[in-house]
């Protein structure tokens, strides 16, 4: 949940780890540091907040040396101040760590350290690797001749010097329980670091002359276009001119370079105020880049090319499980609504939280879908695992390339929604909704939909980009409203069929970012209990375009109105009957109900926003959350 980045190369590192940090703060943070090595020395510098706290003590005490690591920190043990925050030093200062994840038994290796001689300094869980690595790392060095695995030292592929180094973060490594991404760097060779990973992303970028760690490609963006990917198990050596990967089960392995797709200025503001604004603006882009080269007017179907499951595994497939987490659950939900009603195959969407610790039964032929934008979140990692224990085959939805869960599914789909640095997911919802309408195309024509059927669906698919530019036209209105309502406490969120996830999705919205207390529902839901709080002072947002159950919706409406509850409806274009009850009203094109979410979903995060911006609160990065949640 938090950022890993180091650089190893012939100039002053710490430039470079703040650049880096700066990238890496939509993951969310409450604390940032940095170490480098100059002489002999570690010279750790780090500050409670902002990283603005950090770039202060720096130009106050400059932290010079070829060799870095800097963090930020999301709380998960000790509260967030200048003591907890990373990196953390070894027994004796020869390490320094940062870290990523979770140690589920840190307990117990603290009081084993602790009865060593080891003395801690913080609440961190993360401070245990770090005493755990100098404890190995003495007794490594201790050895006549510290060796690896024989297919590891057998041809001199690492340096006798550092094979100490690799075999005490071997040594700790194997006595961890629950996740890590680690960098470590050592007191006594600058010119080494050492990173590992198991359940938290890690990457690498190759340059000349220098290389660059990193929790994920935005720190790489400008300084390298090659990247490495570490998998689970994976230790990698890194000086400034050389990479040498180590796997736990099959020693050293020739790793792969992949070229790294991300422009420099991927992470720019590009003139708006918030990158979440920007993010919301690039809807129209992002869901035509989803679409792109995946639908077929030939063979009225969608065309997917990662599934990597066989035609007549995918068409024996007689219930597809969905899950996710947050943003991307409600996705899900659309999903649900649109794969049951266009292809006819049974949908259950869970709680990827709920699913790694249940047991349901499942039919053989289940196919399982994980949803996920940054395709590291713990929960639907753990999910997909479990699900892959029982033969069940595994799909990924992630916009990510390279991410763990990526990386262990047996195929699955890319969004190429770019960089979503804002907290609060816009534009990669948008791009998973759109996934799913081509998915139950995809399967519909394996099943029911006919030709003709399936034409009409790719010709409303298309039409999204230009929809979705006409949808963002209601930003001065979401503005105007957002001043008219920006004081209330509380907010009802009300829609039905495919448009019950985007109320769901409009409450998390503006709960995310504003901090008002927002709930969504089943329209008819309202009147068994919600409707008790229905009051002059909360505001209702009820999603009501025109479609099946509009006439049902209109009357929810009414109920509300006959209690005193301001409404704002979200309706199409040119409704005048809602206007005639209806407080305000905001307008979006029309389109066949399954896709409709997707539009109507554009005001609720443009509501969202300017309220939150009059509130004056931190869009961007909201308080208490973190963009990639790594941790359960």
């Amino acid at each position: 949940m938090c950022g890993i980045v180091g650089f190893i190369g012939p100039r002053d590192a710490a430039p470079y780890l703040i650049e880096g940090l700066r990238r890496l703060e939509y993951r969310g943070y409450d604390s940032a540091g940095i170490a480098t090595l100059e002489d002999g020395e570690l010279r750790i510098t780090k500050a409670a907040g902002r990283l603005d706290n950090l770039v202060q003590l720096l130009a106050e005490s400059p932290s010079p040396g070829h060799t870095g690591i800097g963090h930020t920190r999301w709380a998960t043990h000790g509260p967030a101040n200048d003591v907890n925050a990373h990196p953390h030093l070894g027994r004796g200062n020869a390490v320094a760590v940062v870290h990523n994840g979770v140690i589920e038994n840190f307990r117990n290796l603290k009081s084993r350290l602790e009865a060593e001689g080891c003395q801690f300094r913080s609440a961190t869980d993360t401070e245990v690797i770090a005493h755990l690595v100098a404890t190995c790392l003495d007794e490594q060095l201790s050895l006549a001749s510290a060796k690896l695995d024989e297919s590891d030292g057998e041809d001199g592929w690492i340096e006798p010097e550092y094979r100490p180094l690799v075999a005490a973060v071997q040594q700790a490594v194997a006595q961890l329980q629950g996740t890590y991404g680690l960098a470590v760097v050592f007191r006594d060779y600058p010119e080494v670091i050492i990173a590992a990973r198991l359940g938290s992303p890690l990457v690498v970028g190759v340059g000349d002359d220098a290389h660059i760690i990193a929790s994920d490609a935005s720190p790489l963006a400008g300084h390298t276009e090659q990247i490495v990917y570490l998998a689970d198990h994976q230790i990698a050596l890194v000086t400034a001119d050389s990479l040498r990967v180590i796997d736990r089960d099959q020693g050293r392995i020739q790793h792969q370079v992949n070229v790294l797709d991300l422009p420099p200025d991927a992470a720019s503001l590009d003139g708006f105020p918030h990158y979440m604004l920007k993010e919301i603006f690039e809807q129209p882009e992002t869901i035509r880049n989803a679409m792109r080269g995946r639908l077929s007017l030939d063979e009225a179907t969608a065309v997917f090319g990662g599934l990597n499951l066989t035609p007549q595994q995918l068409r024996s497939v007689n219930r597809i499980l969905l899950t996710a987490c947050g943003t991307s659950w409600h996705a899900a939900l659309v999903g649900e609504y649109i794969i049951e009603e266009i292809a006819q195959i049974p949908v259950e969407v869970e709680y990827a939280s709920e699913l790694r610790y249940r047991n349901p039964p499942l039919e053989s032929n289940t196919l399982l879908f994980a949803i996920t934008q940054s395709g590291e979140t713990a929960d639907t990692l753990a999910a997909l695992r479990e699900m892959k224990r029982k033969g069940h085959p595994t799909l990924a939805i992630c916009n990510v390339v390279g991410s763990s869960i990526a990386q262990a599914a047996d195929g699955g789909i890319y969004l190429h929604a770019g960089p979503e640095i804002g907290v609060a997911s816009t534009k990669a919802f948008t791009s998973q909704c759109t996934v799913m309408a081509m998915l139950a195309l995809y399967f519909g024509r394996m099943r029911n939909v006919g030709f003709e059927a399936g034409l009409k669906i790719i010709e409303n698919l298309q039409k999204l980009p230009e929809l979705v530019t006409r949808a963002l036209e209601t930003n001065d209105v979401c503005r105007q409203l957002a001043g008219k309502y920006c004081h209330c406490t509380n907010f009802l969120y009300l829609g039905r069929q495919f448009n019950f996830p985007t109320a769901l999705e409009g409450a998390l919205k503006l709960k995310e970012i504003s901090y008002i207390h927002a709930e969504g529902y089943p329209a008819a839901e309202m009147k068994h209990g919600p409707i008790a709080l229905v009051d002059e002072h909360t505001p209702t947002v009820i999603i009501i375009p025109q479609g099946a159950v509009y006439d049902k919706v209109m009357s929810n409406l009414e109920e509300i109105k006959a209690r005193g509850g301001p409404v704002i409806a979200i309706v199409c274009e040119g409704d005048t009957r809602v206007a005639d009850v209806a407080d305000d009203v905001i307008e979006v094109p029309h389109i066949d109900d399954f896709l409709q979410p997707i539009l109507s979903i554009i005001p609720l995060q443009l509501l969202a926003y300017h309220i939150a911006v009059l509130r004056g609160c931190d869009v961007d990065k909201p308080r208490n959350l973190a963009k990639s949640v790594t941790v359960e």
